[in-house]
């Protein structure tokens, strides 16, 4: 929530500026819209609301209960979710992408749009650094050591989620320079797998500062009442983000569609930002983890 509330923060700011600039720039007469061969409608089996009580109130009948049936039902159906989205999802993406852009290519907007996410990117990544030193302060006199020797510890897991662009296959990193830091083995061995899946931080700043930009550059509403109540939701869907390329952008859009009222070519913009970054904002992820197992370990 606080790295969602310090983008849009930074964003609202910084955001109308640049998307003003590159608005001047004049489009092109549009050619006509491509449509589609054809259309296959998926309405929602459930509300978005709907379905994360849902989800909790399955998630906590399944930990409290002794029976073991629903259980490996629901461990099941997550490798048939994660299954689905590694092999038919994400190979598929680009291709998606590709046609969304020749869409706005014909239509002429496709300069305007690019130019302006080129330098958004930038400045995320800056918020991206800012949000994991602030992490590392905060951290610092729990674990009674310098933030930015800390942080330097747990540079290898950094790297190692650029490379990987999952929390989950960092997860042998993370939790080696998380020992290395002085967190004690037994709390860094429960602490890091679990934030690889609930401790989102970079994946939430991105998506918040990414619907922010698109908002404005739609000339859309984009209020704080509006985005903290994004952010909030926002915060609860991440939890079940699973920890895989891409994985939080698919969990989140469903809140984007639901409460910012994106649609198909918004959904397609956010997919396509965010994969370009995807990188540093894992690497943010994971890195914070280590920050969150030192003050754990001094807690306990």
């Amino acid at each position: 929530v606080f790295a969602g509330l310090v983008s849009y923060t930074t964003g609202s700011i910084i955001f109308p500026g640049l998307i003003a600039g590159e608005a001047e720039v004049a489009v092109a007469e549009s050619a006509g819209k491509l449509s589609p061969w054809f259309t296959v409608e998926m309405p929602p089996l459930m509300g978005v609301t709907t379905a994360l009580v849902f989800s909790f109130l399955l998630g906590l009948g399944i930990a409290f209960s002794s029976g073991n049936a629903l259980r490996k039902g629901m461990e099941e159906f997550r490798d048939i979710v994660s299954k689905a989205i590694n092999t038919a999802i994400l190979p598929l993406l680009p291709v998606y992408i590709f046609g969304i852009f020749l869409c706005m290519t014909v239509e002429g907007e496709v300069g305007m749009i690019l130019k302006s996410f080129i330098k958004i990117i930038g400045i995320i990544f800056l918020l991206h650094v800012f949000v994991l030193v602030v992490q590392y302060c905060i951290a610092a006199p729990f674990a009674r050591r310098n933030p930015f020797r800390m942080l330097y510890t747990m540079l290898p897991a950094y790297f190692t989620a650029l490379g990987t662009q999952s929390s989950a296959a960092t997860i042998p990193v993370t939790l080696r320079q998380s020992i290395r830091m002085g967190v004690r083995e037994d709390v860094a061995g429960f602490v890091i797998p679990l934030c690889a899946t609930i401790h989102l931080s970079g994946s939430t700043l991105k998506i918040v500062a990414c619907a922010l930009a698109i908002m404005i550059m739609h000339n859309q509403p984009h209020d704080l009442p509006l985005f903290i109540h994004f952010v909030m939701m926002l915060g609860i869907t991440m939890v079940a983000a699973p920890g895989i390329p891409g994985g939080a952008i698919m969990a989140s859009l469903g809140v984007l569609q639901s409460i910012l009222g994106f649609d198909q070519e918004a959904i397609a913009l956010m997919i396509a930002l965010y994969i370009a970054m995807d990188s540093f904002g894992t690497a943010c992820n994971v890195t914070g983890d280590g920050a969150i197992a030192a003050i754990v370990d001094r807690v306990s």
